[in-house]
């Protein structure tokens, strides 16, 4: 599987920052990881062309991290992009070219706070898949 995580802005908080490079050097240890910045959320489909498209949408489907690990086991062999929207969330034609609309949680997340997030839970399932012990039920 390859990823591509596609976000609206760069982390301009310190923490947020850090955060995205360890778990992007992390995640490049069991899959190729994309990592591409855009300046507005019009920007984010033309990035995910011939991707599977996962939109994070408070909208979303909220799955375990077993759901997703189940979810994207299906998408295996595939290339899938997760679109992250900034402080605004994403435009409508976003939404509507979703393969799946993901939440991450029923609160309202800080775009930067919801990327790290995100990077974090594609590590853990990637442990999952990999056998490693990191993630533990």
């Amino acid at each position: 599987m390859r990823l591509r995580v596609v976000a609206v802005g760069r982390p301009r908080l310190a923490y947020a920052r850090l955060g995205v490079e360890e778990y992007a050097g992390r995640i490049q240890r069991y899959a190729p990881l994309d990592l591409v910045f855009v300046r507005k959320g019009e920007e984010l489909l033309p990035k995910a062309e011939g991707h599977r498209k996962v939109v994070l949408d408070e909208r979303g489907r909220l799955l375990t991290t077993e759901e997703l690990y189940q979810r994207l086991l299906s998408f295996e062999g595939e290339r899938v992009a997760f679109l992250v929207g900034g402080a605004e969330g994403h435009p409508e034609a976003v939404r509507e070219e979703a393969d799946l609309l993901l939440s991450l949680s029923p609160l309202t997340l800080q775009h930067e706070l919801a990327l790290l997030v995100l990077l974090e839970q594609l590590y853990r399932v990637l442990t999952l898949r990999a056998g490693h012990p990191y993630h533990r039920p």
